[in-house]
């Protein structure tokens, strides 16, 4: 449905008022489509805000929109500061685990929006958690507020990082 809305939106050019549709639609838009209406950055902005579950997680579309989003944000390495693990928003979701070692804590908050990971994924959260060199802090120094922060990486912690947290 979205893909032909999009057909039907863009039959007469791209809108420049694209902010304004929901983000969900922007997924089936390229960013040479909207590169007229604002920057690859607003748009990738806008993405990380659509549910990208519409598109399956595997999908060559996805795949596509990380790259595209990595090479906009000029990330070459797989380090992510802050700022542009805020505008990937749920890109993150889709980064391999070398990304989430590399950018240590960095992709915490985002990747706790995520519904499910990979192996690859799961395995290097523990270990940036375990390290306790986030802005987190370890697990021994964890408060109900931090456990709310990170509520959506509960499931993947192992038995070491949960004896770890205080009561």
């Amino acid at each position: 449905q979205l893909s032909c809305l999009v057909k039907l939106v863009t039959l007469h050019g791209i809108p420049k008022d694209l902010d304004s549709y929901p983000n969900d639609l922007l997924l089936f838009l390229s960013p040479s489509d909207y590169a007229a209406t604002g920057s690859c950055r607003q748009y990738f902005a806008n993405i990380g805000k659509a549910n990208l579950d519409v598109l399956q997680r595997e999908s060559s579309q996805r795949k596509e929109l990380l790259l595209e989003a990595l090479a906009c944000l000029k990330i070459s390495s797989t380090q992510v500061n802050k700022e542009n693990a805020e505008i990937l928003g749920h890109l993150v979701c889709d980064l391999g685990g070398e990304y989430i070692r590399s950018s240590g804590g960095n992709l915490l908050k985002q990747l706790s929006q995520c519904d499910s990971f990979l192996p690859d994924q799961e395995e290097a959260i523990r270990s940036v958690i375990s390290s306790g060199n986030t802005t987190f802090g370890a697990p021994a120094a964890w408060s109900a507020f931090t456990l709310n922060e990170l509520s959506g990486l509960i499931p993947v912690f192992d038995h070491s990082i949960l004896q770890k947290i205080p009561e």
